[in-house]
């Protein structure tokens, strides 16, 4: 059909024939649409902008830079935004990750630390590369991150292309059966790295575990010398309550995943950045020891742009006091829903929060999800719930109308779903 747009949008069943929104600016916490619609962006638009859309000091920075500098070959070549930028994270980053390597997502900032640690160990001469995930968790949708991702739905069709890995129980109420399993885990001596998701599992379900747990996981792979990377593209830039979620456990990882929010949720840009120990191990007068890894548009100057406007927003302004207060209003909004009989496993991190429907169709697949999603949009509100399992993750310049916004929309959903 001559009307019917080429476009194949991702996550999305086109089969089922849904109405796709065409969104023409957007501002705040707000998107505006072809047809004259508010509509609240309460999941970040996935959960990448976090000080609010097209922020006035981080526009500005891109229109800058597009006039000094629009793109660069990386390999061997560099530039002042890249060398600002990584300066400015190793500063403001947990001390112990000197060395920052540019990427252009969350997926290749994973992809990247995967490679990171084989290769240490191998130039190291050590046989080591087995790869220990925690249940549930999701690393992104390329090949080395769906292989250390949760193996179900998501990735059952491309299972041959997927590699091994040791999976370690969630840590649910009683903690000690995960840190008994990373334990042997690691303790049979093949182990390469463990990597997480600090304290809030995304995509598995907004699951949430404790402080103390990671930092138990962390201990774990000091005592047998296990890589520890943390997958932070969700987790990081204030999302838990804190810049990074190891903080919460004073941890630092051997190697930490940052995207989404490293530009404000403005521009794709990712880094994964590392110990010294494993920048020495590729650090050598032999070529075939260097990291083998790029793409076209690493460290691409406007985008390194636009994450040292971030940086500068963090240094500046009070975000971690808007952070707390945006905590505060959604937990007052949780506690509400969660008085009602058909909400279960309430939970609080940071700026997320979450729940759970009481339905007996569950899971990612659940026709609640798609049900709750069109309810929402028709009320201005875009959600999308992992099945039953609704959730709130929203930029940080909410305001008190919009949260009443969104907590109608969720009260009137679920009165509609207990309806039918």
């Amino acid at each position: 059909m001559a009307d019917r747009s080429p476009v194949w949008h991702p996550f999305h069943q086109h089969g089922l024939g849904e109405a796709i929104p065409l969104v023409t600016r957007a501002e705040g916490a707000a998107l505006y649409t072809d047809d004259g619609r508010r509509v609240i962006d309460a999941i970040s638009s996935w959960w990448v902008t976090t000080h609010g859309h097209n922020h006035p000091r981080i526009m500005q920075a891109v229109r800058e830079q597009t006039e000094k500098l629009d793109q660069l070959i990386f390999a061997g070549w560099t530039h002042e935004p890249a060398e600002t930028l990584a300066r400015g994270l190793v500063e403001i980053m947990p001390e112990g990750l000197p060395h920052v390597f540019f990427s252009d997502s969350g997926s290749t900032a994973v992809e990247v630390a995967l490679k990171m640690a084989l290769g240490y160990w191998h130039n190291r001469g050590e046989d080591r590369a087995r790869v220990l995930v925690l249940e549930h968790s999701y690393h992104g949708d390329t090949i080395g991150a769906m292989s250390i991702g949760e193996r179900g739905v998501f990735n059952r069709a491309y299972e041959a292309l997927l590699f091994d890995v040791g999976t370690v129980p969630f840590p649910a109420k009683d903690p000690q059966p995960s840190l008994d399993a990373l334990e042997a885990a690691c303790a049979n001596g093949d182990v390469a790295a463990f990597i997480v998701e600090p304290l809030l599992l995304g995509a598995g379900g907004m699951l949430t575990y404790l402080p103390e747990v990671l930092a138990e996981m962390r201990a774990i792979c000091a005592r047998h010398d296990v890589l520890f990377i943390a997958d932070e593209v969700m987790t990081g830039w204030g999302r838990t309550g804190t810049l990074l979620a190891c903080e919460q456990a004073n941890v630092t990882p051997d190697i930490l995943c940052l995207a989404k929010g490293l530009t404000g949720g403005s521009m794709p840009l990712a880094v994964t950045m590392a110990s010294d120990a494993i920048y020495q191990a590729h650090y050598s007068t032999d070529r075939s020891k260097m990291f083998f890894h790029s793409s076209s548009f690493t460290a691409n100057p406007v985008c390194c742009a636009a994450a040292n406007a971030n940086l500068a927003i963090w240094r500046e302004e009070p975000v971690l006091d808007r952070i707390a207060s945006l905590s505060d209003r959604l937990g007052a909004m949780l506690a509400r829903l969660g008085e009602r009989d058909d909400v279960t496993n309430a939970r609080h991190c940071g700026t997320m929060v979450a729940f759970d429907v009481a339905v007996a169709d569950q899971g990612y697949l659940a026709e609640i999800g798609p049900r709750l999603r069109s309810h929402f949009y028709a009320r201005d509100v875009m959600l999308r719930p992992l099945g039953n399992t609704v959730y709130v993750m929203p930029p940080y310049c909410l305001t008190d109308d919009d949260i009443a916004q969104v907590d109608a929309a969720i009260t009137s959903g679920l009165d509609m779903v207990a309806a039918s």
